[in-house]
């Protein structure tokens, strides 16, 4: 494969280099921001020999690669435009800048909350690992081994204010640093931990007329999030004013002091409230809606996918696991994304040509992975019914996984991947989530040919 004489075909059908804002690549993709989408012509640029798909999706042109060829094409492509490799920030904030509000939002909780996800699977893991040991008896409650597994698998939820705090305050262009500091004052050891401790009452603090509950934030989502948002906007301020000379010893100082109180006598209970509203909402619709909600948002998501909105769901389930411990909205999700690959995998068996064959078996493997955006962009949007027959499939899987109540104990998993963290809520959960997969692979698989996809439809 020609890696160069691929870069120059690209230039030219992505509207020339005068188009490319800037360029990037993740493990399988080449994503670019163009300053006009509607000049890539996507339909030619599948035709080069490599290429498994293009879409523009979230202010971003994709072309799909795969892994070990995406990364050669992009050294290739980088010297041929004449574009220095990126900065990965510089690259973001071209995308939000094309984005309209709500899809930029939503970016931005997918910036905030996917690098945590590795500490989130991690403590879940530990989690159901704890369980098994205490279910199955094989430790004493009082072990040292249990001891200490207790306490690796609860640490990340308890400092999590304080991983959010880095990651926000990154997003928000304020010092990651001081971002985790303020998570440290939120779950500082003179607070009340309520991690675990429910049934705990916390003292009081009259302070400036008001009554401090001397309560601390583990565990929580919201509060943190408004907090960095209102340290960052403040650091920046006070950079703009505050002599150059003394900055570092002036803003640092002020912006903790400041954002501190806020957060203690404000921001705190406030980000409370609305946390638990978001988790009162959820639990209204997934207890009394039933099957019907899984149906609904199982059929819905992949939709959800399509626009990038997804990634925000992340900071909802990581509300849930705090307040609930456990979270029942990602084997929806789940369901959604492998009724994908099964419809992909019609689409495999019924295709006649070989260039689909040959994106259409990977793609739909990916998909079982928890990776839907090959098979989504790169056959079934692309066909039509085949997505069409993969929505079926997601509402049939997750009106039964809401059915039957399977959770999970972590968030970031899907597909087969997602075992890890079903298997420690216990057997019949595993085995329903299990057949929940069956379901919704079998029946997108079924209807992709109920619904007659043909695939001289493109």
């Amino acid at each position: 494969m020609n890696y160069e004489h691929i870069a120059k075909q690209l230039i030219p059908l992505l509207g020339g280099k005068e188009n490319i804002i800037s360029v990037t690549h993740c493990a399988t993709r080449l994503r670019l921001v163009l300053k006009d989408d509607k000049k890539a012509e996507a339909k030619d640029i599948e035709n080069i020999e490599g290429v498994k798909g293009a879409f523009s999706s979230s202010g971003q042109f994709q072309i799909i690669f795969g892994t070990g060829v995406v990364n050669k094409v992009y050294e290739a492509f980088v010297r041929e435009a004449g574009i220095q490799q990126g900065d990965a920030d510089a690259h973001q904030e071209a995308i939000k800048q094309k984005m309209n509000p709500l899809a930029r939002f939503a970016k931005t909780l997918s910036n905030i909350f996917v690098p945590i996800i590795p500490a989130i699977v991690a403590s879940g893991l530990l989690m159901g690992l704890l369980g098994m040991m205490k279910a199955f008896k094989w430790v004493a409650a009082d072990s040292p081994l249990y001891i200490l597994l207790d306490m690796f698998s609860s640490a990340a939820f308890i400092i999590l204010p304080i991983l959010i705090g880095f990651s926000a305050a990154k997003e928000f262009g304020g010092t990651p640093f001081l971002g985790a500091v303020i998570g440290g004052i939120m779950t500082h050891p003179a607070l009340l931990n309520p991690w675990g401790l429910a049934e705990a009452k916390p003292n009081y603090m009259h302070f400036l007329g008001f009554d401090i509950a001397m309560v601390g934030y583990q565990g929580t989502v919201v509060p943190i999030l408004l907090a960095t948002y209102v340290m960052s906007k403040l650091e920046r301020g006070l950079r703009k004013v505050v002599p150059h000379a003394v900055s570092l010893l002036v803003v640092p100082f002020v912006t903790v002091i400041l954002t501190g109180f806020i957060t203690i006598l404000a921001i705190g209970p406030l980000g409370n409230l609305i946390g638990d509203g978001i988790t009162t909402v959820l639990n209204f619709v997934y207890h009394y809606g039933g099957a019907l909600a899984g149906l609904i948002f199982g059929g819905l998501y992949s939709m959800i996918v399509i626009t990038g909105v997804h990634h925000s769901f992340h900071a909802i389930e990581a509300n849930l696991l705090a307040k609930l411990g456990v979270n029942y909205l990602l084997p929806i999700w789940s369901m959604a994304n492998v009724a994908q690959g099964g419809a992909g995998l019609a689409v495999f068996v019924k295709s006649k040509r070989t260039k689909t064959k040959e994106i259409a078996l990977p793609a739909a493997l990916s998909a079982f992975l928890g990776i839907t955006e090959p098979v989504i962009f790169g056959l079934n949007l692309k066909y039509r019914k085949p997505f069409i027959a993969a929505a079926i499939g997601g509402a049939l899987g997750g009106a039964y996984v809401v059915f039957t109540n399977v959770v999970a104990n972590a968030y970031g998993l899907t597909g087969i991947p997602m075992i890890a963290i079903v298997a420690p809520e216990g057997l019949t959960n595993l085995m329903h989530y299990l057949i929940g997969f069956a379901i919704a692979v079998v029946s997108a698989f079924v209807a992709t040919f109920l619904l007659k996809f043909r695939e001289e439809e493109e």
